[in-house]
């Protein structure tokens, strides 16, 4: 019997005409460390034909209404493409804003935070991929002001996390603690220190804090950790503590469909 596909969304995020959802790890036609709903193409160690494929049925899961898939070449960074005619390439950017319908915008993610936006009055739409270095370095801000440029108002903007590293799962060394602390010293708060040098890293929290920041009120949050919870999603972190040499990836998406 094949896998159902999980997905998650969030109540307080939904809004007429514009659908979304955070996709897990099941439901998919990878195989091995990709089982089985692998939609990066990242490591390209999985067959292109089956990532394609998991990036249909997400794709379909979403809504029949979307047939095109709009992904980024994701660089860590602050860059943000908007997009207001279909691209003929990938661009290397962190963010997406779009005013088109029947579009989706594509995050992938393997413990960085998927974050989906979405105007309420203009029906503009965002998403980003907010790992740490993207996000101490203003992707949230910058994935905003792009939606603005299309129209869209700080207060009509909704934004929803989705399923991440959690802080419990989150260890991190002094240079990366210093690399937040040295930007705002107020950045303490979102660190626990464990040992000597040692920290665990709430990145929801400090996204949440960089949504608050840009002027948004309407913030929810789809809170699963991806590196905890093996049977619903991929884990770098995860990866990384049991030697693993890779590692596949989930995607996110957002569209409107009027």
């Amino acid at each position: 019997m094949s896998e159902k596909i999980s997905l998650f969304t969030s109540l307080e995020f939904k809004l007429p005409d514009i659908v979304h959802a955070f996709f897990g790890r099941t439901g998919g036609v990878s195989e091995g460390y990709y089982h089985s709903l692998n939609c990066c193409f990242v490591n390209k160690d999985d067959q292109l034909d089956r990532v394609l494929e998991n990036r249909r049925r997400a794709l379909e899961a979403l809504t029949p209404q979307v047939t095109h898939l709009c992904l980024n070449e994701q660089i860590h960074s602050a860059n943000v493409q908007t997009i207001t005619a279909l691209p003929h390439a990938s661009a290397k950017a962190d963010g997406m804003v779009t005013n088109l319908s029947h579009v989706a915008l594509g995050i992938q993610t393997a413990d960085c935070v998927p974050v989906l936006f979405s105007c309420e009055k203009t029906k503009v739409i965002g998403a980003c991929h907010a790992g740490w270095k993207g996000a101490l370095a203003g992707i949230i801000a910058n994935t905003i002001a792009a939606m603005k440029d299309l129209g869209a108002s700080s207060a009509a903007i909704r934004a929803v996390v989705g399923p991440c590293i959690a802080q419990a799962s989150y260890e991190v060394g002094p240079e990366f603690y210093d690399s937040f602390v040295n930007a705002h010293s107020k950045n303490d708060r979102f660190f626990t220190a464990i040992e000597a040098h040692k920290f665990l890293f709430d990145i929801r929290g400090y996204v949440h804090y960089r949504l608050e920041e840009a002027g948004l009120v309407h913030i929810s949050h789809v809170c699963h950790d991806t590196c905890a919870e093996e049977d619903y999603f991929f884990s770098n972190r995860r990866r990384m503590i049991r030697g693993e040499p890779t590692f596949g990836g989930q995607i996110s998406m957002i569209a409107k469909v009027t």
